[in-house]
């Protein structure tokens, strides 16, 4: 594990999700390029996509053991509680000795230990909310913050008190190029299915009933799968066209999504300001259980944006998803009116511009 050192370092902090955790990254590939001699850390969690991803990465990093608080019983709860309390400790601890300059939470459980310590030591800390509704750490935390970075507009009047300024979701590196048009793509077409970085057993289960009957009528179609990859160890032997192929986890997602002509999804914020980078249209199918619905107005306001479908999970969902995949795999206007044109992504340069001035970086 590469140790952090804490002192004087940009913190970031945020997980459980890739929703969460990448657009951290995002924001710490940017810190690092615009200032290098600064020494950047992560903090996050022994679980979620972070504990994954950081240990074999280059990031400094501190994971903790924490766990979250929603839908659990009281016994869960309060050990949650207990968990949240121990890991705050010794953080503060380890900040009265190394003091952090400032510390930048993407949201999830996994940031709540350092969100609160650095608010508890009046550390300057700074937060962004991707999603349409703010989740329940944001709304706790918000009024304390210098800054937070926010989506979309419709989350400031979410957030009254707080010093809100709409950024937009930052996006990793690999998502900060130029990207070809959808009407470059030539056949054999690719149909990109995503459930999230954990996977999602409704998506996996609706496509591998629809992708048959899909591929039989399209022979000028493949579908690639992000089963995730617990998902994958169930799905990875179960019979499918030859023309299907599964994947716990993509890593070039930027690549993958260039190559795609479809994109059927989960509707987190990173990965639908991912879709209006690289410009390819989808349709949304949001996670029913999402904290306030977040999701969902995530994927209204794509569908608003004649960006996407928008398909409420349910329990005929294969069904569904082999309709909308038929009428757009089968006509290229359909899929050209919903992909539009790439959108640059600026969220990061907007946030680090915000943070240089207000903390006095040149």
């Amino acid at each position: 594990m590469n140790a952090p050192d804490f002192q004087d370092a940009i913190v970031f902090t945020g997980g459980g999700t890739g929703g969460h955790f990448f657009p951290a990254v995002a924001l710490a590939e940017g810190a690092r390029a615009r200032w290098p001699g600064r020494k950047i850390a992560f903090v996050g969690a022994t679980r979620g996509i972070e504990a994954r991803k950081l240990p074999g990465s280059e990031w400094p990093h501190l994971l903790l053991d924490v766990e979250g608080f929603l839908g659990r019983s009281p016994f869960r709860v309060a050990r949650s509680a207990w968990k949240l309390f121990r890991a705050k400790a010794a953080l503060k601890r380890q900040w009265k000795a190394g003091r952090p300059f400032a510390v930048i939470a993407t949201g999830g459980y996994g940031a709540a230990p350092a969100l609160m310590a650095a608010k508890a030591l009046g550390i300057p800390y700074y937060l962004h909310e991707s999603n349409a509704a703010p989740g329940a750490l944001v709304k706790q935390m918000a009024s304390g913050a210098r800054r937070v970075w926010c989506g979309m507009d419709a989350v400031k009047e979410l957030l009254p008190g707080a010093a809100c300024l709409t950024a937009g979701t930052p996006v990793r590196d690999a998502f900060r190029r130029p990207f070809k048009s959808i009407k470059e793509l030539r056949r054999p077409f690719q149909l990109l299915v995503l459930g999230g970085s954990g996977g999602a057993r409704a998506i996996n289960d609706a496509m591998m009933e629809a992708a048959p009957a899909l591929l039989d009528i399209f022979d000028d179609w493949t579908i690639l799968q992000q089963t995730g990859p617990a998902e994958f160890e169930r799905l990875k032997d179960q019979a499918r066209h030859d023309r299907h192929h599964l994947a716990p986890f993509i890593e070039d997602m930027a690549g993958t999504m260039e190559a795609s002509a479809l994109v059927v999804s989960r509707a987190g914020a990173s990965t639908c300001a991912e879709l209006k980078t690289v410009g390819r249209g989808s349709i949304l199918i949001p996670l029913p259980t999402s904290a306030n619905q977040h999701q969902l107005r995530n994927a209204e306001a794509m569908a608003k944006e004649f960006r996407a479908v928008l398909v409420q999970q349910q329990a005929n969902l294969a069904d569904h998803l082999e309709a909308h995949c038929h009428s757009h795999m089968g006509n290229a206007y359909a899929r050209l009116q919903l992909a539009q044109k790439p959108e640059p992504n600026r969220a990061v340069e907007i946030c680090l511009d915000d943070l240089a001035a207000r903390e006095g970086l040149a």
